[in-house]
């Protein structure tokens, strides 16, 4: 028996694959499809780490499984390029961004390759090739003619370090996701695209589908519907009135006075009217210097100036209520105006104890001389004059009937997702195909001079005040009216990194067309995705976006499904060996060409998926992947026990194998990785034991581990006279009778925390239990320089060590 070489194993294997071209999807092939989606990564310069090995590990366990289970499998790969971090290292180090990402597309691939993915690389797909982005300016076009993208004038959230526009999705809790910088409000023209008018649509589409409850919660959270009423108060002595949104006009007899926010429009229009203008503007100004963050957080005090000169009416009370500007309302949230009710909101009740402001109670409970009561989804109404007595719910909706009776108001339904801002003030983006026309105004590039492309250039780093360095080639902005002939000016923002994300799902369904985005009759085969795993941070970006251009472009007829991905999971992230999360500054980071190197793909592919519950963070441990490896070589040397002779399964591991069979390849379908490879351990383990191996248990088993750890499993498939390959072989099946439970899962604790699971026969011996658990490559970390005090066994559940 030749000793275990990783590296001649791993390489023989993976040119063969290649090959033979396994992993090649086959359009309109008669197997039922199987389409698994990854989120293509972003090729930086210091390539893959182990978190991308750990998010595309599951659909690739996956995607082998359904190859053997008889299904046309489509597990594509693509890369995500444009946008700042490659702009950023090009400025930094003075290589254009094409050579920088056509570089780090290079070292991904090779890693992609030594790692053992079975991506098929016959539909790699680039967001920042013209061929691709192409058809990202051409879907841009049609939003654009059916007024779903369009410019306007707004503060905006400015990144001054990165010097560009970031959407709200970019700039939560105040500062850039790209580099933690503070980010500032700055009045722009902003090209936007109305997500919103998808907003209702979005949230019907997860009724539909099959994402985790966490998944359709963010979703959900971040569209954020309102179901309240416009209310309208009468101002005074001005001939005009401001509108509010709330979801509680059952309240309405509590508000004591109103609050705009700095921005509000009216205030310019009522300037005549306002006897201290000049106070508000300058809170105007001081408010502008502030982040959205800083302004709404609660824990900050809440300032304000009081508009001396006009008053608003209550409508249900005719009492007059004062209005004061204050910068903890936003313009781009509701109205960009609240009727403010303190006593049953905290901030408002605040608010009214700095200014000295009248607060009345209007839903019985709590003591407002201590604070605001704001358990109020139910309650009976006081002080309410037609409300008083009735319970919360039908005081809202007769207050609504009252509204609309009485042509005060009217229901309405509001989100607290916005549109979205869509466009960058950098070079390296898809160009935004606009022309401005001095006579004609907005312009569409034609579609037959798609795709506008993006220029050459030596220097590409951000223009001055937020501009965009395109607007400094006068050759390419210059250019005629696509309409009327006159001289006129190109766009020279460029797209969000978000464009090219939005729609690839669907490129890689026909890649190489040229004379659209993706045939109908090959979208029609493929779509839906079956399967789509991903960050959790990127359910309410990503995410969201690409559904509304996949509902949008069903709406318009140009693909067969509404809801492009028809499942959704999550991997859950790889923490450093310290319990943070991995970074260089942390020096935590571990790569995993290195372990590829020293212990092999297989190990490092097992490791990544035992090392814990998949959803859920982990930190990262040398000592388990050593006993991933430990593994392998046992299994290694049990190719001296099979015997070629014994066909079929043996008396001896018959039970054994279906119960196996069954157990992996529900746990593979329920993302239980972890669990499934320690079934396989402790057959293994049997097998160390047993004086031989029937060929057959032991080629079936190879099958179940394959997806796992594919090059050793071929290698000893065929030492041990397998025919052709794993890639071609039929997914074991298992009897039900046979696999019926005879085991018990035990759970390993060490003071108490679970470090692993591991299966045992039902009433097994105490002595043996612990001396598995003890075996546990999870476990044997957490007793190396430990003693043992104590150790606790709770037959066919748990054994929990007590250490010090």
């Amino acid at each position: 028996m030749q000793p275990y070489n990783h590296q001649d194993i791993e390489s023989k294997w993976q040119s063969i694959w290649e090959e033979k071209g396994y992993f090649h999807a086959v359009d309109f092939d008669t197997r039922p499809k199987f389409y698994g989606l990854i989120e293509f990564p972003y090729p930086s310069g210091t390539g893959m780490h182990v978190g991308h090995v750990r998010a595309f590990s599951s659909l690739e366990v996956i995607s082998r499984k359904r190859r053997m289970e008889g299904y046309n499998v489509l597990f594509p790969l693509g890369f995500d390029a444009f946008g700042l971090p490659t702009e950023n290292y090009a400025i930094k180090t003075k290589i254009h961004p094409r050579t920088v990402t056509d570089r780090n597309i290079k070292t991904y691939l090779s890693q992609m390759r030594r790692t053992g993915f079975s991506f098929d690389l016959h539909r790699i797909v680039d967001t920042t090739q013209p061929e691709y982005y192409k058809w990202t300016q051409w879907i841009f076009l049609q939003l654009f003619h059916r007024g779903l993208a369009y410019k306007s004038k707004t503060f905006v959230n400015y990144c001054p370090s990165c010097q560009v526009v970031l959407a709200n999705e970019e700039s939560q809790g105040g500062k850039c996701d790209r580099c933690d910088s503070d980010v500032v409000q700055k009045q722009k023209d902003v090209w936007f695209l109305k997500i919103t008018d998808y907003a209702d649509a979005l949230l019907k589409g997860l009724d539909t589908v099959n994402y985790s409850d966490r998944i359709k919660t963010e979703q959900i959270n971040w569209i954020g519907r309102s179901d309240g009423a416009e209310v309208h108060f009468e101002l005074s002595p001005v001939r005009d009135s401001l509108t509010i949104f709330t979801t509680r006009p059952d309240t309405l007899f509590g508000a004591t006075f109103m609050v705009v926010a700095p921005e509000h429009p009216l205030l310019e229009r009522w300037s005549p009217q306002i006897a201290n203008m000049d106070e508000i503007a300058e809170y105007q100004q001081a408010a502008r210097r502030k982040t959205e963050f800083e302004r709404v957080q609660l824990n900050k005090d809440k300032t304000g100036v009081r508009i001396q000169g006009i008053e608003a009416i209550n409508p249900m009370n005719g009492k007059g209520l004062p209005i004061f500007v204050s910068d903890y309302v936003m313009m781009g949230y509701g109205t960009g105006a609240i009727m403010a009710v303190p006593g049953h909101d905290a901030r408002d009740y605040e608010f009214a104890k700095q200014y000295g402001l009248n607060i009345v109670e209007v839903i019985q409970g709590g003591n407002l001389a201590e604070a605001a009561y704001t358990s109020t989804e139910s309650g009976i109404l006081i002080n309410s004059g037609f409300l008083n007595g009735l319970e919360v719910k039908d005081a809202i909706e007769k207050a609504c009937v009252e509204l609309e009776k009485q042509h005060l108001g009217h229901r309405v339904v509001q989100f607290k997702m916005k549109d979205w801002a869509f466009n960058r003030q950098r070079y390296w983006g898809e160009p935004i195909p606009i022309i401005h026309c001095p006579h004609c105004g907005q312009v569409p590039v034609p579609e037959d001079q798609l795709p506008v492309l993006l220029p050459q250039v030596e220097h590409f780093e951000p223009g001055e005040n937020g501009e965009s360095p395109l607007a400094n080639i006068p050759e390419w902005v210059n250019v005629s009216c696509p309409k009327c002939g006159a001289m006129a000016k190109r766009e020279t923002d460029t797209m969000p990194q978000w464009a090219g994300s939005s729609w690839y799902f669907l490129r890689y369904c026909d890649p190489k067309n040229e004379a659209c985005f993706a045939s109908q009759d090959q979208m029609k085969y493929w779509l839906p995705v079956d399967w789509y795993n991903g960050g959790m941070e990127h359910v309410t970006r990503h995410m969201i976006y690409s559904r509304f251009w996949n509902h949008f472009l069903y709406d318009q007829g140009q693909v067969p499904v509404r809801e492009p991905y028809a499942k959704r999971t999550a991997q859950g992230l790889i923490l450093g060996s310290d319990n943070e999360k991995m970074s260089k500054s942390r020096g935590n980071v571990v790569d995993p060409l290195e372990i590829i190197e020293s212990d092999g793909a297989d190990s490092l592919r097992l490791y990544i998926l035992f090392i814990g519950e998949y959803d859920q963070p982990t930190p990262w441990n040398e000592n388990g992947l050593k006993g991933c490896r430990r593994f392998l070589e046992r299994l290694w040397r049990l190719q001296e026990k099979v015997n070629l002779s014994i066909t079929g399964y043996s008396k001896t591991f018959e039970p054994i194998m279906h119960r196996t069979i069954k157990a992996v390849s529900d746990d593979i379908e329920a993302m239980k990785f972890n669990t499934a490879i320690a079934k396989m351990m402790t057959l293994v383990n049997e097998w160390v034991k047993a004086p031989e191996i029937g060929v057959c248990e032991f080629h079936d088993f190879l099958k179940i581990l394959h997806p796992f750890a594919p090059h050793i499993t071929e290698e000893l498939y065929e030492i041990t006279g397998g025919k052709d390959s794993l890639q071609v072989s039929q997914w074991p099946i298992y009897d039900t009778n046979l696999a019926m439970d005879t085991e018990v899962s035990i759970a390993v604790q060490v003071n108490g925390k679970l470090r692993g699971t591991f299966l045992a026969p039902m009433n097994d011996d105490q002595a043996k239990l612990v001396e598995q658990a003890q075996d546990l490559p999870t476990v044997q970390p957490h007793l190396v320089d430990k003693v043992i005090v104590k150790t606790i066994v709770v037959p066919n559940r748990i054994v929990n060590f007590v250490v010090r």
